[in-house]
């Protein structure tokens, strides 16, 4: 299928999919008129990558995941271990913010709020 058939069944712009293809996400052949052509399940593989920036993975994230989790056979413990270490990441930053939301709250409670008792949440 060309590019403008591949935007139209996933819904991203031609540029998107430009993009995706230039950072290694998907591939197509060339044709002999220099046309980008793709298979169909490049498709799936588009919406995969949508649900994955949108659960919060990078592009980063996902081209470094995605040819071990597209080509196994059955992905979905490759998936729910992926997952899980993204639900931990994002745990760890909830609490940072946590913690810097409770410095911010209680240098606002005092005077002088830059005089501080303490280093700030994440400050080396």
């Amino acid at each position: 299928m060309r590019i403008g058939e591949l935007a139209t069944a996933s819904g991203l712009s031609r540029e998107a999919l430009r993009f995706y293809e230039q950072q290694g996400l998907i591939r197509a052949r060339r044709l002999a008129n220099g046309y980008r052509d793709y298979p169909p399940e490049v498709v799936a593989l588009v919406q995969y990558i949508r649900t994955a920036q949108r659960l919060g993975f990078t592009l980063a994230e996902i081209g470094d995941r995605l040819p071990g989790i597209w080509d196994a056979p059955d992905p979905g413990p490759l998936l729910n271990q992926v997952l899980a270490s993204k639900l931990g990441e994002i745990d760890a930053r909830i609490a940072a913010l946590q913690a810097l939301r409770q410095t911010l709250a209680e240098r606002v409670a005092t005077d002088c709020p830059l005089r501080g008792t303490g280093p700030l949440p994440g400050a080396a």
